[in-house]
């Protein structure tokens, strides 16, 4: 079976294409790099390096013939997305658009897309968030992506294309740049392995729905033959404020390090849980990880990359 993934040199796509391969598929990525990087694709994989709005991507589809699509490729900073609401756009929708379109004309047999808990009302009554919560983004990035979802489902309604849409939680685990925004996990690491002293956005009582990329890349994996024309949130179900993770953290460094205090982010929510049970039943999908395990395999893999850079 032939499955294309996009962003599968990214964080999450990386591990996703792994996955794949060691279960027997066909992958192929496009990537155009502007996040991921080129070693953390599977030697295994066909790889391309080409953008979503490329008008060359169709020629990938009639070569590669893909039956699948696994959709990662995407804007994901908060910040960045209020600094350039255009740019997001073009990549979150735009780049989406274009994508289905193709699927539509090279007769892909499913689109499975990476959506956010961005795209949900801030409602500290509804928690946690169903996938039938009210949905009201508080940031540009929440809107593209759930533009990007509306998108899906009416090519599902006048095409027939297939899908499974996942509502993803904060995301951690190997890989995870730690220079951008949207990782605070590997950031926390980056800083306590570089003896810096972290920054934490706001008083760091804003709590979030923290999931090891493995147990992502596993109800991704899943969603390939169950959950058509669903929603699902991948998550843990439990929550955890940015200053209990980052004493998680400090103390698997024995490090004494307290962090500097910042203004709170422009779009930034204040809590995050989503209610994982339907995934849970649905998918057959269960957690590998729980918060602690997953952050010491998250330690681990910094450290000793910093030793391989070092060593």
């Amino acid at each position: 079976m032939n499955i294309l993934v996009t962003g599968g040199a990214g964080f999450i796509g990386s591990h996703v294409v792994d996955l794949l391969i060691e279960r027997g598929y066909r992958v192929i990525v496009v990537d155009d790099l502007c996040r991921g990087q080129k070693n953390n694709v599977n030697s295994s994989a066909i790889f391309y390096e080409i953008s979503l709005n490329s008008t060359n991507l169709g020629k990938i589809f009639e070569k590669e013939r893909p039956e699948y699509v696994i959709h990662l490729a995407s804007q994901v900073s908060v910040s960045d997305s209020v600094k350039s609401p255009l740019e997001d756009a073009s990549i979150n929708i735009l780049g989406t658009i274009h994508l289905l379109d193709l699927c539509i004309t090279h007769k892909v047999k499913k689109i499975i897309y990476t959506s956010t808990a961005a795209v949900y009302k801030e409602n500290l009554s509804d928690i946690p968030l169903l996938e039938t919560s009210d949905l009201k983004p508080s940031s540009f990035y929440g809107v593209s992506k759930l533009v990007a979802e509306e998108y899906i489902r009416f090519y599902e309604k006048f095409y027939d294309l297939p899908y499974t849409i996942l509502r993803l939680s904060n995301v951690y685990g190997p890989r995870q740049n730690p220079t951008g925004e949207s990782g605070v996990v590997s950031v926390f690491v980056d800083n306590l392995i570089n003896s810096k002293t972290p920054n934490v956005y706001g008083d760091g009582t804003q709590r979030r729905d923290f999931i090891f990329v493995k147990d992502v890349a596993e109800a991704i994996f899943k969603s390939l033959n169950l959950g058509k024309n669903q929603v699902f949130n991948i998550s843990t179900n439990t929550d955890t404020s940015i200053n209990e993770l980052y004493s998680i953290l400090k103390a698997k460094f024995n490090h004494f390090y307290e962090p500097d205090y910042m203004p709170a982010k422009q779009g930034d929510i204040l809590f995050s849980r989503l209610d994982n049970g339907k995934a849970l039943s649905k998918l057959k999908w269960s957690l590998i990880r729980d918060l602690d395990n997953g952050l010491t395999d998250t330690v681990y893999y910094f450290k000793k990359r910093r030793g391989n850079e070092y060593g």
